[in-house]
Protein backbone atom coordinates (compact mmCIF):
# COMPACT_ATOMS: atom_id res chain seq x y z
CA UNK A 1 0.00 0.00 0.00
CA UNK A 2 1.05 3.64 -0.64
CA UNK A 3 -0.72 6.39 1.06
CA UNK A 4 0.17 9.95 1.10
CA UNK A 5 -1.31 12.23 4.34
CA UNK A 6 -4.78 12.10 2.93
CA UNK A 7 -7.07 14.66 5.13
CA UNK A 8 -10.74 15.06 4.35
CA UNK A 9 -11.36 18.41 6.28
CA UNK A 10 -9.74 21.13 3.43
CA UNK A 11 -10.76 21.40 0.03
CA UNK A 12 -8.67 23.54 -2.72
CA UNK A 13 -10.44 25.10 -5.86
CA UNK A 14 -10.45 22.40 -7.47
CA UNK A 15 -12.74 19.97 -4.72
CA UNK A 16 -10.26 17.91 -4.06
CA UNK A 17 -8.96 16.99 -0.19
CA UNK A 18 -5.87 17.87 0.95
CA UNK A 19 -2.94 15.43 -0.10
CA UNK A 20 -5.25 13.08 -1.63
CA UNK A 21 -1.33 12.84 -3.73
CA UNK A 22 -1.87 9.27 -3.95
CA UNK A 23 -4.03 6.54 -2.83
CA UNK A 24 -3.19 2.46 -3.73
CA UNK A 25 -4.88 -0.32 -2.26
CA UNK A 26 -4.15 -3.88 -4.05
CA UNK A 27 -2.99 -3.77 -7.77
CA UNK A 28 -4.89 -6.91 -8.24
CA UNK A 29 -8.21 -7.73 -10.30
CA UNK A 30 -10.41 -4.42 -10.67
CA UNK A 31 -8.93 -2.17 -8.30
CA UNK A 32 -6.62 0.24 -9.20
CA UNK A 33 -7.11 3.01 -7.33
CA UNK A 34 -4.50 5.62 -8.41
CA UNK A 35 -5.20 5.67 -12.43
CA UNK A 36 -9.08 6.90 -11.20
CA UNK A 37 -7.51 9.38 -8.71
CA UNK A 38 -5.89 10.48 -11.69
CA UNK A 39 -8.71 10.68 -13.80
CA UNK A 40 -10.60 12.46 -11.61
CA UNK A 41 -8.10 14.87 -11.06
CA UNK A 42 -7.82 15.40 -14.61
CA UNK A 43 -11.69 15.10 -15.02
CA UNK A 44 -11.46 17.97 -12.29
CA UNK A 45 -9.15 20.44 -14.16
CA UNK A 46 -11.09 20.39 -17.52
CA UNK A 47 -14.38 20.66 -16.19
CA UNK A 48 -13.63 23.71 -14.17
CA UNK A 49 -11.51 25.30 -16.77
CA UNK A 50 -8.32 24.65 -15.00
CA UNK A 51 -5.97 27.12 -17.53
CA UNK A 52 -5.77 29.72 -15.10
CA UNK A 53 -2.61 28.52 -13.96
CA UNK A 54 0.91 29.14 -15.39
CA UNK A 55 3.32 26.44 -16.11
CA UNK A 56 5.59 28.00 -13.92
CA UNK A 57 6.94 27.25 -10.26
CA UNK A 58 8.70 29.72 -7.68
CA UNK A 59 11.42 28.78 -5.72
CA UNK A 60 11.38 31.07 -2.75
CA UNK A 61 15.24 31.45 -0.64
CA UNK A 62 14.66 33.14 2.80
CA UNK A 63 17.56 34.18 4.36
CA UNK A 64 16.06 33.64 7.90
CA UNK A 65 17.71 36.20 10.33
CA UNK A 66 17.65 39.11 8.13
CA UNK A 67 20.71 39.39 5.52
CA UNK A 68 22.20 42.88 5.15
CA UNK A 69 21.55 44.38 1.69
CA UNK A 70 24.78 46.06 2.08
CA UNK A 71 26.39 42.86 1.67
CA UNK A 72 24.84 41.40 -0.21
CA UNK A 73 23.14 43.15 -3.41
CA UNK A 74 24.02 47.19 -2.69
CA UNK A 75 27.67 47.45 -1.13
CA UNK A 76 27.54 51.61 -1.11
CA UNK A 77 31.39 51.65 -1.22
CA UNK A 78 31.08 55.10 -1.66
CA UNK A 79 30.00 55.69 1.88
CA UNK A 80 31.61 56.00 4.96
CA UNK A 81 33.26 52.81 6.82
CA UNK A 82 30.73 52.21 9.05
CA UNK A 83 28.02 51.75 6.26
CA UNK A 84 30.30 50.31 3.51
CA UNK A 85 30.05 46.53 3.06
CA UNK A 86 32.36 44.98 5.21
CA UNK A 87 33.09 42.06 2.26
CA UNK A 88 33.73 45.06 -0.19
CA UNK A 89 31.96 44.41 -3.64
CA UNK A 90 32.52 42.86 -6.76
CA UNK A 91 31.96 44.11 -10.42
CA UNK A 92 28.99 42.32 -12.05
CA UNK A 93 28.20 42.28 -15.81
CA UNK A 94 26.17 44.99 -15.60
CA UNK A 95 27.87 48.67 -16.12
CA UNK A 96 28.17 50.09 -12.80
CA UNK A 97 26.68 47.32 -10.97
CA UNK A 98 28.20 46.08 -8.24
CA UNK A 99 27.75 42.99 -5.68
CA UNK A 100 28.69 41.76 -2.26
CA UNK A 101 32.63 40.88 -2.15
CA UNK A 102 31.57 37.28 -1.28
CA UNK A 103 29.17 36.98 -4.25
CA UNK A 104 32.02 36.25 -7.20
CA UNK A 105 30.00 34.06 -9.18
CA UNK A 106 26.52 35.04 -8.46
CA UNK A 107 28.16 38.67 -10.31
CA UNK A 108 29.10 36.72 -13.35
CA UNK A 109 25.21 35.77 -13.89
CA UNK A 110 23.79 38.87 -12.62
CA UNK A 111 22.42 39.32 -16.55
CA UNK A 112 20.12 36.45 -15.22
CA UNK A 113 19.43 38.65 -12.04
CA UNK A 114 17.16 41.54 -11.05
CA UNK A 115 18.06 42.90 -7.74
CA UNK A 116 15.80 45.26 -5.81
CA UNK A 117 17.12 48.40 -4.26
CA UNK A 118 14.28 49.58 -2.06
CA UNK A 119 12.41 46.77 -0.27
CA UNK A 120 11.01 47.89 2.62
CA UNK A 121 8.18 47.35 5.41
CA UNK A 122 8.40 48.43 9.06
CA UNK A 123 8.52 45.30 11.42
CA UNK A 124 12.00 44.73 12.53
CA UNK A 125 10.84 41.73 15.31
CA UNK A 126 11.90 38.59 13.60
CA UNK A 127 8.95 36.49 14.38
CA UNK A 128 6.45 39.11 12.98
CA UNK A 129 8.73 40.06 10.13
CA UNK A 130 9.18 36.66 9.19
CA UNK A 131 5.33 36.63 8.82
CA UNK A 132 4.64 39.89 7.41
CA UNK A 133 7.39 38.98 4.08
CA UNK A 134 6.07 35.75 3.73
CA UNK A 135 2.15 36.32 3.60
CA UNK A 136 2.64 39.56 2.84
CA UNK A 137 0.74 40.95 5.63
CA UNK A 138 -2.48 38.80 5.02
CA UNK A 139 -4.73 39.38 8.28
CA UNK A 140 -5.23 35.74 8.48
CA UNK A 141 -1.65 34.96 8.20
CA UNK A 142 -2.31 32.48 5.08
CA UNK A 143 1.58 32.36 3.61
CA UNK A 144 2.37 33.07 -0.18
CA UNK A 145 2.68 29.17 -0.92
CA UNK A 146 -0.71 28.52 0.88
CA UNK A 147 -2.43 30.88 -1.09
CA UNK A 148 -0.61 29.23 -4.53
CA UNK A 149 -1.61 25.56 -3.28
CA UNK A 150 -5.43 26.62 -2.24
CA UNK A 151 -6.14 28.62 -5.86
CA UNK A 152 -4.06 25.76 -7.73
CA UNK A 153 -4.61 22.59 -5.62
CA UNK A 154 -2.91 20.43 -3.23
CA UNK A 155 -1.30 17.89 -5.26
CA UNK A 156 0.34 17.86 -8.54
CA UNK A 157 -2.08 15.99 -11.15
CA UNK A 158 0.50 13.97 -12.87
CA UNK A 159 3.08 13.48 -10.64
CA UNK A 160 0.94 13.17 -7.29
CA UNK A 161 3.56 15.90 -5.48
CA UNK A 162 2.21 18.41 -3.19
CA UNK A 163 1.84 21.77 -5.03
CA UNK A 164 3.71 23.56 -1.98
CA UNK A 165 6.91 22.42 -0.20
CA UNK A 166 9.49 23.75 1.93
CA UNK A 167 12.78 22.47 2.25
CA UNK A 168 14.48 23.10 5.36
CA UNK A 169 17.96 22.30 7.47
CA UNK A 170 18.21 19.43 9.99
CA UNK A 171 19.91 22.65 12.41
CA UNK A 172 21.89 21.83 15.30
CA UNK A 173 22.60 25.51 16.79
CA UNK A 174 19.53 26.62 19.02
CA UNK A 175 19.61 30.19 17.22
CA UNK A 176 19.33 28.10 13.85
CA UNK A 177 16.15 25.88 15.08
CA UNK A 178 14.46 28.98 16.56
CA UNK A 179 15.05 30.61 12.98
CA UNK A 180 13.91 27.48 11.11
CA UNK A 181 11.07 27.15 13.04
CA UNK A 182 9.83 30.76 12.48
CA UNK A 183 10.10 30.06 8.57
CA UNK A 184 8.03 27.04 8.90
CA UNK A 185 5.52 29.00 11.36
CA UNK A 186 4.98 31.94 8.51
CA UNK A 187 4.94 29.42 5.61
CA UNK A 188 1.70 27.92 7.20
CA UNK A 189 -1.74 27.89 5.79
CA UNK A 190 -2.78 30.15 8.94
CA UNK A 191 -6.83 30.26 8.66
CA UNK A 192 -6.86 28.19 5.85
CA UNK A 193 -5.81 25.08 8.24
CA UNK A 194 -2.48 22.75 8.19
CA UNK A 195 -3.84 21.16 4.99
CA UNK A 196 -2.32 23.90 3.10
CA UNK A 197 0.82 23.75 4.85
CA UNK A 198 4.08 23.03 3.19
CA UNK A 199 5.35 19.52 2.72
CA UNK A 200 8.36 19.60 4.91
CA UNK A 201 10.52 16.31 3.58
CA UNK A 202 13.12 17.14 6.18
CA UNK A 203 10.32 17.83 9.06
CA UNK A 204 10.25 13.84 10.28
CA UNK A 205 7.12 12.89 8.31
CA UNK A 206 7.24 9.67 7.30
CA UNK A 207 5.44 10.54 3.88
CA UNK A 208 9.13 9.93 2.00
CA UNK A 209 9.26 6.55 3.02
CA UNK A 210 5.87 5.97 1.78
CA UNK A 211 6.35 7.34 -1.47
CA UNK A 212 8.65 4.28 -2.05
CA UNK A 213 7.37 0.86 -3.84
CA UNK A 214 6.82 -1.36 -1.03
CA UNK A 215 6.28 -4.56 -2.90
CA UNK A 216 8.82 -6.76 -5.16
CA UNK A 217 9.17 -5.31 -8.49
CA UNK A 218 8.81 -8.59 -10.16
CA UNK A 219 5.68 -9.01 -8.14
CA UNK A 220 4.94 -5.81 -9.31
CA UNK A 221 5.22 -6.79 -13.10
CA UNK A 222 3.32 -9.54 -12.89
CA UNK A 223 0.57 -7.60 -11.45
CA UNK A 224 1.23 -5.60 -14.10
CA UNK A 225 1.24 -8.07 -16.96
CA UNK A 226 -2.48 -9.31 -15.22
CA UNK A 227 -3.99 -6.13 -15.51
CA UNK A 228 -2.99 -5.89 -19.20
CA UNK A 229 -3.97 -9.43 -19.90
CA UNK A 230 -7.32 -8.46 -18.62
CA UNK A 231 -7.49 -4.93 -20.33
CA UNK A 232 -6.73 -6.40 -23.81
CA UNK A 233 -10.13 -9.04 -23.17
CA UNK A 234 -11.96 -5.74 -21.66
CA UNK A 235 -10.85 -3.79 -24.71
CA UNK A 236 -12.80 -6.83 -27.05
CA UNK A 237 -16.08 -6.26 -24.79
CA UNK A 238 -16.24 -2.01 -24.59
CA UNK A 239 -16.60 -1.38 -28.18
CA UNK A 240 -17.15 2.47 -26.83
CA UNK A 241 -13.36 2.57 -26.15
CA UNK A 242 -13.81 3.29 -22.73
CA UNK A 243 -11.06 1.04 -21.04
CA UNK A 244 -8.66 2.75 -23.54
CA UNK A 245 -9.46 5.59 -22.31
CA UNK A 246 -8.37 4.84 -19.22
CA UNK A 247 -4.63 3.69 -20.39
CA UNK A 248 -3.10 7.51 -20.25
CA UNK A 249 -3.92 7.24 -16.03
CA UNK A 250 -3.02 3.85 -15.69
CA UNK A 251 0.78 4.43 -17.19
CA UNK A 252 0.90 7.81 -14.97
CA UNK A 253 0.20 5.40 -12.04
CA UNK A 254 2.78 3.51 -12.79
CA UNK A 255 5.16 6.61 -13.51
CA UNK A 256 4.10 7.46 -10.04
CA UNK A 257 5.08 4.16 -8.10
CA UNK A 258 8.62 3.88 -10.70
CA UNK A 259 9.65 6.98 -11.12
CA UNK A 260 7.73 9.57 -10.16
CA UNK A 261 7.14 11.10 -6.24
CA UNK A 262 9.47 9.42 -4.54
CA UNK A 263 12.33 9.44 -7.15
CA UNK A 264 11.89 13.77 -6.78
CA UNK A 265 14.03 13.19 -3.87
CA UNK A 266 16.67 11.23 -4.92
CA UNK A 267 19.75 12.44 -6.01
CA UNK A 268 21.62 9.24 -6.79
CA UNK A 269 20.67 9.34 -10.56
CA UNK A 270 21.88 13.13 -10.85
CA UNK A 271 24.96 13.58 -13.12
CA UNK A 272 28.03 13.25 -10.16
CA UNK A 273 29.58 16.69 -11.60
CA UNK A 274 25.91 18.57 -11.58
CA UNK A 275 26.32 17.69 -7.36
CA UNK A 276 29.44 18.21 -6.77
CA UNK A 277 28.88 21.63 -8.24
CA UNK A 278 25.83 22.56 -6.03
CA UNK A 279 27.47 20.94 -3.12
CA UNK A 280 28.17 22.98 -0.08
CA UNK A 281 28.88 20.69 2.45
CA UNK A 282 32.79 21.67 3.13
CA UNK A 283 31.48 25.10 4.26
CA UNK A 284 30.50 24.94 8.14
CA UNK A 285 27.79 26.68 9.42
CA UNK A 286 26.61 28.14 13.16
CA UNK A 287 27.54 29.75 16.30
CA UNK A 288 27.68 27.77 18.90
CA UNK A 289 27.68 24.15 17.29
CA UNK A 290 28.10 23.35 13.39
CA UNK A 291 27.46 21.60 10.37
CA UNK A 292 28.11 21.05 6.94
CA UNK A 293 25.98 23.46 4.98
CA UNK A 294 23.21 21.76 3.30
CA UNK A 295 21.86 24.83 1.31
CA UNK A 296 23.43 22.71 -2.06
CA UNK A 297 20.95 20.13 -1.58
CA UNK A 298 18.25 22.01 -0.67
CA UNK A 299 18.63 24.25 -3.70
CA UNK A 300 18.74 20.96 -6.00
CA UNK A 301 16.13 19.42 -4.56
CA UNK A 302 14.17 22.86 -5.23
CA UNK A 303 14.93 22.59 -8.81
CA UNK A 304 13.89 18.23 -8.89
CA UNK A 305 10.71 19.40 -7.34
CA UNK A 306 9.85 21.92 -9.86
CA UNK A 307 10.36 19.81 -12.36
CA UNK A 308 8.40 17.01 -10.75
CA UNK A 309 5.26 19.49 -10.50
CA UNK A 310 5.41 21.44 -7.32
CA UNK A 311 4.72 24.86 -7.88
CA UNK A 312 5.67 26.54 -4.83
CA UNK A 313 9.00 25.61 -3.04
CA UNK A 314 10.33 27.75 0.19
CA UNK A 315 14.35 27.01 0.97
CA UNK A 316 15.03 28.13 4.49
CA UNK A 317 18.33 29.00 5.03
CA UNK A 318 19.52 30.17 8.99
CA UNK A 319 22.26 32.40 10.52
CA UNK A 320 21.98 35.81 8.58
CA UNK A 321 21.16 37.81 12.18
CA UNK A 322 24.86 39.31 12.41
CA UNK A 323 24.87 40.85 15.61
CA UNK A 324 28.24 40.01 16.45
CA UNK A 325 27.05 38.52 19.96
CA UNK A 326 26.29 35.40 22.26
CA UNK A 327 24.35 33.62 19.83
CA UNK A 328 24.96 35.56 16.30
CA UNK A 329 28.35 36.48 14.32
CA UNK A 330 29.54 39.95 13.13
CA UNK A 331 29.27 40.69 9.82
CA UNK A 332 32.91 39.86 8.20
CA UNK A 333 32.71 36.35 9.72
CA UNK A 334 28.88 35.62 9.38
CA UNK A 335 29.49 36.79 5.34
CA UNK A 336 32.33 34.82 5.62
CA UNK A 337 30.48 31.66 7.07
CA UNK A 338 27.20 32.23 4.79
CA UNK A 339 28.05 34.11 1.39
CA UNK A 340 30.49 31.52 -0.35
CA UNK A 341 28.19 28.67 0.34
CA UNK A 342 24.82 30.78 -1.03
CA UNK A 343 27.41 32.13 -4.17
CA UNK A 344 27.77 28.47 -4.99
CA UNK A 345 24.40 27.03 -4.70
CA UNK A 346 22.48 29.59 -6.19
CA UNK A 347 25.15 30.17 -8.80
CA UNK A 348 25.29 26.08 -9.21
CA UNK A 349 21.04 26.65 -9.41
CA UNK A 350 21.43 29.37 -12.14
CA UNK A 351 23.27 27.33 -14.58
CA UNK A 352 21.54 24.31 -13.90
CA UNK A 353 17.95 25.77 -14.58
CA UNK A 354 19.50 27.76 -17.85
CA UNK A 355 21.04 24.20 -19.10
CA UNK A 356 17.69 22.32 -18.89
CA UNK A 357 15.96 24.92 -20.03
CA UNK A 358 13.50 25.98 -17.09
CA UNK A 359 14.55 29.68 -16.46
CA UNK A 360 11.58 31.07 -17.99
CA UNK A 361 9.71 28.03 -16.10
CA UNK A 362 11.05 28.49 -12.69
CA UNK A 363 11.24 32.09 -10.75
CA UNK A 364 13.37 32.15 -7.71
CA UNK A 365 12.71 34.88 -5.20
CA UNK A 366 15.84 35.82 -2.72
CA UNK A 367 14.75 37.67 0.64
CA UNK A 368 14.47 37.53 4.41
CA UNK A 369 13.18 39.07 7.70
CA UNK A 370 14.63 42.56 6.88
CA UNK A 371 17.97 44.07 6.37
CA UNK A 372 20.71 45.49 8.77
CA UNK A 373 21.53 48.99 10.10
CA UNK A 374 23.24 50.95 7.68
CA UNK A 375 25.90 51.31 10.95
CA UNK A 376 28.07 48.60 11.69
CA UNK A 377 27.66 48.79 15.79
CA UNK A 378 30.54 48.27 18.44
CA UNK A 379 31.35 44.96 17.91
CA UNK A 380 31.37 44.43 14.18
CA UNK A 381 27.56 43.58 13.33
CA UNK A 382 24.77 45.20 12.17
CA UNK A 383 21.58 45.00 13.66
CA UNK A 384 17.77 44.84 12.82
CA UNK A 385 16.70 47.42 9.81
CA UNK A 386 13.16 47.04 8.74
CA UNK A 387 13.77 49.88 6.23
CA UNK A 388 15.94 48.34 3.73
CA UNK A 389 16.08 44.73 3.38
CA UNK A 390 17.47 42.03 0.31
CA UNK A 391 15.11 41.00 -2.49
CA UNK A 392 16.77 39.56 -5.66
CA UNK A 393 14.43 37.46 -8.45
CA UNK A 394 15.96 35.39 -11.66
CA UNK A 395 14.09 33.91 -13.59
CA UNK A 396 10.42 33.18 -14.60
CA UNK A 397 10.26 34.63 -17.68
CA UNK A 398 10.77 38.34 -16.02
CA UNK A 399 12.82 40.86 -16.99
CA UNK A 400 16.31 40.28 -15.68
CA UNK A 401 19.55 41.96 -15.95
CA UNK A 402 18.60 45.09 -14.27
CA UNK A 403 18.70 47.02 -10.87
CA UNK A 404 15.19 48.09 -9.37
CA UNK A 405 14.76 51.24 -7.13
CA UNK A 406 17.82 52.96 -5.48
CA UNK A 407 18.17 53.22 -1.91
CA UNK A 408 19.68 56.62 -0.18
CA UNK A 409 23.29 57.65 -0.14
CA UNK A 410 23.16 56.46 4.08
CA UNK A 411 21.42 52.97 2.81
CA UNK A 412 18.76 53.67 5.12
CA UNK A 413 15.55 53.83 3.40
CA UNK A 414 14.40 53.72 -0.22
CA UNK A 415 15.59 56.51 -2.40
CA UNK A 416 12.46 55.48 -4.69
CA UNK A 417 8.82 54.06 -4.41
CA UNK A 418 9.66 51.34 -1.63
CA UNK A 419 8.75 48.26 -3.18
CA UNK A 420 6.80 46.20 -0.18
CA UNK A 421 6.36 42.53 0.17
CA UNK A 422 2.62 43.36 -0.89
CA UNK A 423 4.49 44.16 -4.24
CA UNK A 424 6.58 41.07 -4.01
CA UNK A 425 3.16 38.80 -3.29
CA UNK A 426 1.19 40.74 -6.70
CA UNK A 427 4.62 39.76 -8.50
CA UNK A 428 4.63 36.03 -7.49
CA UNK A 429 0.97 35.52 -8.08
CA UNK A 430 1.04 37.01 -11.57
CA UNK A 431 3.72 35.18 -12.60
CA UNK A 432 2.13 32.03 -11.25
CA UNK A 433 -1.28 32.61 -12.59
CA UNK A 434 -3.29 34.13 -15.09
CA UNK A 435 -4.89 36.60 -12.73
CA UNK A 436 -7.61 37.49 -15.25
CA UNK A 437 -8.53 34.14 -15.86
CA UNK A 438 -8.57 33.83 -11.82
CA UNK A 439 -11.16 36.83 -11.41
CA UNK A 440 -13.88 34.83 -13.53
CA UNK A 441 -12.99 31.38 -12.40
CA UNK A 442 -15.91 29.57 -10.57
CA UNK A 443 -14.99 28.48 -6.96
CA UNK A 444 -12.31 30.94 -5.81
CA UNK A 445 -12.13 32.47 -2.36
CA UNK A 446 -12.96 36.35 -2.74
CA UNK A 447 -11.25 37.26 -0.35
CA UNK A 448 -8.26 35.55 -1.47
CA UNK A 449 -9.28 37.21 -5.20
CA UNK A 450 -9.09 40.92 -3.23
CA UNK A 451 -5.95 40.21 -1.45
CA UNK A 452 -3.95 39.20 -4.58
CA UNK A 453 -5.10 42.04 -6.78
CA UNK A 454 -4.67 44.49 -3.59
CA UNK A 455 -1.47 45.65 -4.60
CA UNK A 456 0.42 45.58 -8.24
CA UNK A 457 3.12 43.51 -8.84
CA UNK A 458 7.16 45.05 -9.60
CA UNK A 459 6.17 47.12 -13.20
CA UNK A 460 10.07 46.58 -14.15
CA UNK A 461 9.49 43.00 -13.89
CA UNK A 462 6.17 42.12 -15.78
Amino acid sequence: MLTLLTDHRSRDCAGLTRRDFIRIGTLGCGMLALPAFLAARANAAATRQYDFAKDKSVVLLFLAGGASHIETFDPHMDAPSEIRSVTGEVRTRLTGVTFGGTFPRLAKLAHRMAVVRSFSHSITDHAKAIQHVLTAGHGAQISMGSIFAKLRGTTHERSGLPAYAALTSPEVDPQYRTERERVLRGSSGGLLGPSFSPFDPDGGAPAIKNMQLNIARSQFEDRRALLAALDQLNRRIDATGAIAGMDQYTQQAYDVILRGAGSAFDLSGEDPKLVERYDTSQFQVGKKLFRPSTLGRQMLLARRLCEAGCGFVTVQNAGWDMHADVNNPGMAAGMEMLGPPLDRAVSAFLEDVEARGLSDKILLVITGDFGRTPKINARGGRDHWANLGTLAFAGGGLRMGQVIGQSSRKADEPDSDPITPLNLMATIMHTLFDVGKLRVQRGVPGELLSFVESAPPIAALI
